[in-house]
């Protein structure tokens, strides 16, 4: 095991009136969460906020786990961390992430079959290829954007060939998500557009029995759709705008934050080149570490939570990476430690709603991290300064330009 290494907590002051007026893309939010994590679980373990829809986020590991267990009084119909909670029948319908007991056990039922750890591996050639492609692209050049050129299209090839669609739409898909979940999460214009844009795709290839699709999970749902009359055409539409947008966007947010870190810290980088058996450990460890996903519930009943009250209709957001971060759960939570013995993070939700494509992720990660570092062992950080970071639903690196060193 090499010598643990921290990750990018800067010791970001708590900003003031966080406790009361959080804002999810405060710049020393989106730029070290680790430290206000911190602080808000010594100070205020639950803070509010009226800015952009208003909510409560949680910081403790306990909390936010008891939380996405009571189904009950935290509903899963509304996930978003930010924007007006939309009225009841009003919500994105995306099966099994927004269903609550007891539709949510059927929708998962059906879907689980394509999501097993032996269904994913089918995936693994096509994603160490993809790495391998995108790495031949970047030909002689000395700085690459890892973040653009790398991370976020690997999931994008895997998940679309997953559900069938046709390769000449991968361009849409990417542009679609990056619109929703990114400028969507401050610009709810360009989230509705990209909703709609995204709903009309997947209408128009359900609803036309001619429109030819490939062996995948969308052919999977137009069959079982004639033996299953609950399987409306809506139904169907939700799910695989799911799979799209959840199969990609929280991927390429680790990866990204994977490559980041190991850029920063040479010496787990070593470790992983050293001994690349280690990858599979590493790859829980970023997922503990870098956890990607927020989540939102909407409050069914009042509810008293570190001795703050909500009330029925309020948003309250889980950061699965401040649990991942709690002293009380993990030793030295702050540090990156490869090969850490008991790890047992939340990065993929916990309970019911737990990611049905944990197996996908890992595998996903696990290669593309192999072909980048057996195919790119030694690079850096090309400029510190310039890389950025997204927030919202996820957060990992928008920009992460690295400097490559050839021998």
């Amino acid at each position: 095991m090499t010598e643990p290494a921290t990750t990018q907590a800067s010791g970001v002051t708590f900003p003031v009136g966080w406790a009361e007026d959080y804002d999810l893309y405060d710049p020393s939010y989106l730029a070290d969460p680790f430290s206000v994590w911190r602080q808000m679980r010594q100070e205020c373990p639950v803070a509010r906020t009226s800015r952009r829809g208003g909510g409560w986020m949680l910081s403790r590991h306990d909390d936010i786990t008891a939380a996405a267990l009571d189904t009950g009084t935290f509903s899963s119909r509304a996930g978003e961390v930010t924007g007006p909670v939309p009225e009841p029948g009003r919500e994105l319908r995306l099966p099994p992430v927004t269903s609550d007991p007891p539709g949510h056990g059927a929708d998962r039922k059906l879907l689980l079959p394509m999501f097993t750890r032996t269904a994913v591996t089918r995936f693994e050639d096509l994603a160490r290829e993809t790495a391998a492609r995108l790495i031949d692209g970047f030909g002689d050049r000395e700085v690459v954007d890892a973040a653009s050129e790398f991370a976020r299209d690997i999931p994008v090839v895997v998940t679309s060939r997953m559900l069938g669609l046709p390769r000449a739409d991968e361009v849409s898909f990417h542009r679609w998500t990056v619109q929703m979940l990114k400028d969507g999460a401050e610009d709810y214009r360009a989230r509705a557009a990209a909703v709609s844009q995204i709903r009309d795709y997947f209408t128009r290839l359900i609803g036309d029995p001619e429109t030819a699709v490939t062996p995948g999970i969308l052919s999977y749902l137009r069959d079982r759709r004639a033996e299953d009359p609950s399987l409306t055409d809506e139904r169907i539409v939700g799910m695989s705008f799911l799979m799209l947008i959840a199969g990609i966007d929280t991927t390429w947010s680790v990866l990204g934050s994977a490559l980041w870190h190991l850029a920063a810290h040479p010496a787990d980088r070593a470790a992983l080149i050293r001994d690349p058996a280690l990858v599979p450990a590493a790859v829980e460890e970023f997922l503990r570490v870098y956890s990607p996903v927020t989540i939102g519930r909407v409050v069914t009943r009042e509810v008293t939570v570190g001795g703050r009250t909500m009330c029925p209709g309020e948003r309250v957001i889980l950061p699965w990476g401040a649990a991942n971060h709690d002293p009380g759960a993990f030793p030295e939570p702050d540090r990156f430690i490869l090969g850490r013995e008991r790890n047992r993070h939340l990065a993929f939700g916990v309970g019911i709603h737990r990611c049905l494509g944990a197996y996908l992720a890992q595998m996903e990660l696990r290669v593309s991290l192999g072909e980048w570092l057996a195919r790119i062992p030694d690079f850096e950080l090309a400029a510190p300064a310039a890389v950025t970071w997204t927030g919202g639903n996820t957060r990992g690196p928008a920009s992460l330009p690295l400097r490559i060193r050839r021998a």
